[in-house]
């Protein structure tokens, strides 16, 4: 009778049987809606900051939040590999496990986050610099940029409790926090940035507070329900890491770290040449990458759901499951990106004029449409193989996905376009975006090869 209790209020979800197609749009719904409220709530700091000081505004948005945003690359990587290792745990009846995984994987994240927060405050120049920010928006993008590196603990510390949801199944929690956030942050921009004129400093100040908002609520949480996400944790486990958990995290989180970093990277990259073509560019450049977010949200979501579902499949041997998994990802993301290619094909001026009403950045808009539909369908495309790469666990593919997509081809084919042949900052975005199907062409070979499946045998 008791065993009965605790499996009736467990709140882990078991992936390893059921309807596939229903489990990943159940699963996939809130985590699409917290990527779509980040996103939104993004783009009211750009909307907001645009129309108080116009394309400087946004400007400094875009640079500072290009910055801030990679500082978040070890968050990232780092979270999504212990969300594959939970739901392996949960695949494999290793549930006991958990707790202690949970307190090191947190320890060390948080640890990261201080680190990295003081090298960027200290190189904040140095980055900017090399992002070859306009003089007339520095002062904003410094602003920016400085607030968002000191409340980065906070960010980390979303990343760390919305990966142990997601690992466990659970995605509708984080929404519901995420869109506490994004309602604050909305207040906050009309009251710092409207109210108090504090520019695009106070847009930072709004997403941060809204982020240590979100992640407090979702401690909390975890904290009076750690009983049914079998998580019976103290102090010690935060201080006193794991090392052969560490050890596996450090083995899956690393190459995803790297692959989040060198897309990163491979973006200041390009987003620095493309800064260096004007204020009216470096504008459009900031509304562009809300756009490629858009194209993001239901492939992340997905790709998220996909990877939890296919680690929890594969530690369970579970291989036919898998490969459903993957046909089912391939008819919903592209489906979705026709769609949304359609939407913007039809209307373009509408879409990009929420931002701004600058004839010259609506200009570029027009011309930009081709390359969103490329990015639209590069997301898709990546989303069905990263779920079966990141799922499995395989370092090795990760890596060579890392270098690949992140460095080689993201970098290359955006010189070549670029500067060899003379098409300047669309040729920066046009390698961008082509370089955006290289997980697609790893994932089939990695796929075609069965490897993926040989990963249980790794399992400790």
């Amino acid at each position: 009778m008791k065993e009965e209790k605790v499996m009736s209020t467990t709140q882990i979800k078991d992936f390893t049987k059921g309807n596939i197609t229903k489990q990943l749009i159940l699963f996939a719904s809130p985590l699409f809606l917290s990527n779509l409220l980040q996103v939104v709530y993004n783009m009211v700091d750009m909307i907001i900051v645009g129309n108080k000081l116009g394309k400087l505004g946004i400007s400094a948005v875009s640079i500072g939040g290009d910055v801030s945003h990679f500082l978040t690359f070890v968050a990232i990587g780092f979270a999504n590999a212990g969300q594959v290792l939970i739901a392996k745990y949960i695949g494999a009846k290793q549930r006991e496990k958990i707790s202690k995984f949970v307190g090191t994987m947190s320890g060390f994240l948080l640890a990261c986050a201080l680190v990295i927060s003081i090298a960027g405050l200290v190189f904040k120049d140095e980055i900017l610099q090399l992002m070859n920010t306009p003089a007339e928006s520095y002062e904003g993008a410094a602003s920016y940029s400085v607030i968002c590196m000191v409340g980065l603990v906070f960010i980390y510390g979303y990343n760390i409790v919305s990966a142990i949801l997601r690992g466990m199944g659970d995605s509708k929690h984080p929404f519901i926090f995420i869109s506490i956030a994004a309602v604050l942050n909305l207040v906050l921009d009309i009251v710092f940035v409207l109210g108090m004129d504090y520019g695009a400093g106070g847009a930072a100040v709004a997403t941060v507070v809204s982020q240590a908002a979100s992640f407090l609520l979702c401690v909390v949480f975890l904290a009076k329900n750690k009983e049914a996400f079998a998580l019976n944790m103290n102090i010690c486990d935060f201080i006193r890491w794991d090392k052969a958990m560490l050890v596996d995290l450090i083995k899956l989180g690393t190459p995803m770290a790297i692959k989040t970093a060198s897309i990163q990277i491979s973006k200041l990259f390009v987003n620095s040449w493309i800064n260096s073509y004007g204020i009216a560019v470096s504008a459009f450049a900031g509304i562009a990458n809300k756009v490629a977010g858009i194209s993001n949200l239901v492939s992340a979501a997905l790709n998220t759901a996909g990877s939890t579902m296919v680690g929890q499949n594969i530690a369970a041997r579970e291989y036919g499951r898998v490969k459903q998994i993957l046909k089912r990802l391939a008819v919903i993301t592209l489906s979705i990106a026709a769609i949304i290619s359609v939407i913007l094909f039809l209307y373009p001026t509408q879409i990009f004029g929420v931002f701004t009403n600058d004839i010259l950045v609506l200009d570029i808009g027009v011309k930009y449409i081709p390359i969103a539909v490329l990015l639209f369908f590069g997301s898709a495309l990546r989303a069905i193989m990263n779920a079966l790469m990141n799922g499995s666990g395989n370092t090795k593919v990760n890596f060579a996905t890392a270098i690949l997509d992140g460095i080689v081809l993201r970098i290359g084919l955006s010189v070549l376009f670029g500067l060899a042949l003379g098409l300047e900052y669309y040729g920066f975005w046009l390698g961008d975006a082509l370089a955006g199907f290289t997980p697609f062409w790893i994932g089939i070979v990695f796929y075609i090869s069965g490897r993926w499946k040989n990963e249980q045998k790794n399992m400790k």
